[in-house]
């Protein structure tokens, strides 16, 4: 029989007679004088593990569906050459399934003195914090027979952060915003109450828009033009209660609302408007005030990340008591939450009356896309009966979002992948019609 490896290594040394060797067995069945002397040379020429120093640098930040790369530095302060396999520990969701085996283990090789590095590339599922957890280490002598082993606690935090998908969608939208603002020739009087400059008329110009002081002053005919109102305040309302897990696709509902007040953040900055964050159920989850337009997406960003929906019942006085606290002028309100029957007509509808009365309240919500699927189905009486149930869901949405819009309520109500464009839409058209 061919012998490779530790096997001919073990035969040489007299462990096992050659023809007796089998490497299905799971122990060596004889124990010799000349093997117990290489097993302890071999443990005793592997470099110890506890004097080994480590530190990690690389990324803090990435965004959901991003790599972040990891690179730990491994040094050998002994005197013996340093032969490991290392395993990075990391929590499940650093990694896409089944690819944790791979992206964790390393082979290094640190000669006596010297450093080396290593990098782990994570690829994360799930938005939030993730920690690193030990670094294990099992060090071998020059043979492979023994090894030492121990590990290291090497502290290091990824912050996983919304994808914001629908950042793709701000172009098209800042362009109507040029628009609003008096940037190109689209401009006409009733977009925008404030008003901008004088210049001379044109024909088909609004007549009402003539100053007619300043065509007394002048030889020709001046109009008004005019630009929506800047500098108002904006706060982003997060339900994180129980309504906030209910997944829509592959998402929690939280998610894709994150994503669309995030495209709302960043329109509304650019437009010279003031945004703030709150996050709330029972208690607040996250607030972000104050920020200057450079910096309120990344505020907003970094304190979504590590939101997660709370099973929870939101309350809903005690979160329009904080929304009013955090916006004691008038500002526009506009609340992410759900447009099911019961925690709106229970829970929001008593307390609308106090936003609405000093606020403008715009109310947000993710529609589940498979409900209209399968208001459409038929073919079976299993698929009537599933057209009928969803075609009363949707009836009763419908009827809610009526409710609301009775208080003086606007109301947008879009699938996931429609919901940050409508609501962008939304805030323009009240900022068109001086309604902020």
């Amino acid at each position: 029989m061919a012998l490779t490896g530790r096997a001919a290594l073990l035969a040489a040394l007299g462990a096992l007679p050659v023809g007796l060797w089998d490497p299905s067995w799971t122990g060596i069945l004889a124990v010799n004088a000349p093997l117990a002397l290489a097993c302890a040379c071999d443990y005793a020429l592997a470099a110890p593990v506890r004097p080994l120093r480590l530190t990690r640098s690389g990324d803090t930040t990435a965004r959901l569906g991003e790599p972040a790369d990891v690179t730990l530095t491994l040094t050998n302060p002994s005197r013996r050459p340093l032969r490991a396999r290392i395993r990075d520990g990391w929590p499940p969701s650093s990694w896409q399934p089944g690819t944790e085996t791979e992206a964790s283990r390393h082979q290094l090789t640190v000669p006596a003195g010297e450093r080396r590095r290593i990098t782990t590339r994570l690829r994360p599922t799930r938005r939030g914090d993730r920690r690193a957890d030990r670094v294990t280490i099992r060090s071998y002598g020059p043979l492979g027979l023994l090894a030492r082993q121990g590990t290291h606690k090497v502290p290091w935090t990824v912050r996983v952060l919304p994808p914001f998908t629908s950042r793709k969608h701000l172009p098209s939208k800042l362009a109507r915003l040029r628009e609003l603002d008096g940037r190109t020739s689209a401009l006409t009087r009733g977009e925008g109450t404030e008003f901008d400059s004088l210049r001379a008329y044109v024909p088909g110009d609004d007549t009402r828009s003539i100053d007619w002081r300043a065509t007394a002053r002048h030889s020709t005919v001046a109009v008004r033009t005019w630009r929506p109102e800047r500098d108002r305040h904006i706060l982003l309302v997060l339900d994180t209660g129980r309504t906030s897990a209910a997944r829509v696709g592959d998402a929690p509902r939280l998610d894709a609302s994150m994503d669309a007040a995030l495209l709302l953040a960043a329109l509304a900055s650019r437009a010279g408007d003031r945004v703030d964050l709150l996050a709330y159920d029972r208690r607040v989850r996250a607030l972000v005030q104050g920020r200057s337009a450079r910096d309120v997406l990344p505020s907003l960003v970094d304190a979504m990340a590590p939101l997660e929906p709370e099973l929870v019942e939101t309350d809903a006085r005690t979160l329009t008591t904080t929304a009013l606290r955090t916006a004691p002028r008038r500002s526009l309100i506009v609340l992410l939450t759900t447009l099911d029957a019961a925690p709106v007509e229970e829970g929001l509808l008593p307390v609308l009356p106090r936003l609405t009365q000093r606020h403008t309240v715009l109310v947000a919500s993710v529609a589940d896309p498979h409900i209209a699927r399968m208001a459409t189905f038929r073919g079976s009486a299993d698929a009537v009966y599933d057209a009928a149930s969803a075609a009363q869901a949707q009836t009763e949405r419908h009827r809610t979002a009526e409710q609301l819009r009775r208080h003086g309520v606007t109301v947008v109500d879009a699938t996931p992948d429609d919901l940050a464009p409508a609501l962008a839409d939304a805030y323009l058209a009240l900022k068109a019609a001086g309604r902020l």
